[in-house]
């Protein structure tokens, strides 16, 4: 498959947290276009992969909110501005061209360029955690996958996912309508995901579309590319199955990844920035959120908005050299009302 052609923009945001969204919003209010993207499936980062039902209490003038519905209402405010997302994708080269625009690359052989890259990260993208199998890298990229990149790669094929999550249900309902045959595993009957997942998971088993065991995958085998797992049961016993694609949803870790190889100055595995527009010491490179370090610095969601807000202003000089920036409040702006569709 020949890459994708060079999307280019006014600025790539790097991670879709709450801090990258509002980010969006605060682009946006000064006619910035952004593309975001995330390692994850999905926007809200921490919030929405760790703990979208745990409440938080301090977002101004929101007493309680779980991380979920933060995520929602941000993506609700920053719908105006119809930003690109780019979910499922990990960024895998940051480089600065002759020109002084930025060129992203992404393992999805997806290419930004632009004058602004905020990088808003959290503390690193989140990583798969792989099953403890023997030799499973020696499959990787040749039928062992830890997310979805494509989904039609995966019509007519025989899939085996392990997991017993959200993730793991959600593609088994995403997956099942496509696949030659599919089937889950997981080391017990009882799941982890949303009750209506699960419903509909056990619909589809009853049905006879997905089949399902109990047991814990040992073992992978093929010559050149995978073509079984072995799967040990509670009782001892093995069951060999056949399959051109494992999918493992385990879970996620926090690790810094490939941002640790782009050549930027780093503290403790933190990016050092000014606190004036929180840019790096890389001219139109940003960090905003957990993923910075400064004197006084708190790892506040509140306080990755005030940087989103401040980075803001900075970068519009360099995506409009030349144009005066003119400070307007939203509750007075009939243009910046407009934009957000409540004029």
């Amino acid at each position: 498959m020949s890459p994708a052609k060079p999307i280019e923009t006014d600025v790539v945001l790097i991670g879709a947290g709450p801090v990258g969204l509002f980010a969006v919003f605060e682009l946006g209010l000064l006619n910035m276009r952004a593309q975001v993207i995330d390692i994850l499936p999905r926007a809200g980062g921490q919030c929405s992969e760790l703990y979208p039902e745990k409440p938080i209490y301090d977002i101004p003038a929101l007493p309680v909110v779980s991380g979920q519905e933060l995520t929602d209402r941000l993506m609700q405010q920053i719908a105006p501005f119809k930003p690109g997302l780019h979910f499922n994708q990990m960024v895998t080269e940051l480089q600065q061209l002759d020109d002084k625009r930025w060129r992203v690359r992404t393992d999805a052989e997806q290419e930004f360029v632009a004058p602004v890259v905020v990088i808003a990260a959290g503390g690193g993208s989140f990583q798969p955690k792989k099953p403890p199998i023997p030799g499973i890298e020696r499959f990787e990229g040749k039928g062992v996958a830890y997310a979805v990149r494509r989904v039609e790669a995966l019509r007519d094929r025989e899939i085996v996912i392990s997991g017993g999550g959200d993730s793991a249900l959600d593609w088994v309902l995403t997956l099942a309508p496509l696949a030659k045959r599919l089937t889950l595993v997981h080391r017990r009957d009882a799941f982890r995901a949303a009750p209506d997942s699960v419903t509909k998971m056990r619909a589809l088993l009853e049905q006879g579309k997905i089949d399902f065991h109990l047991g814990q995958i040992t073992e992978l085998q093929g010559k050149e590319v995978l073509e079984a797992v072995q799967v040990k049961t509670p009782d001892g016993d093995t069951r060999r199955i056949a399959c051109t694609d494992f999918l493992p949803f385990f879970g996620l870790t926090m690790k810094l990844g490939p941002l640790a190889d782009w050549g930027i100055h780093l503290h403790e595995n933190l990016i050092p920035v000014n606190t004036e527009d929180f840019a790096t010491d890389r001219p139109g490179l940003y960090a905003i959120g957990d993923i910075n370090t400064y004197p006084g610095k708190l790892k506040l969601i509140l306080c990755g908005f005030h940087e989103s807000a401040l980075m803001a202003q900075s970068a519009f000089r360099l995506v409009f050299p030349g144009e005066k920036l003119l400070f307007q409040y939203t509750t007075s702006s009939s243009s910046l009302q407009k934009k957000l569709g409540v004029a």
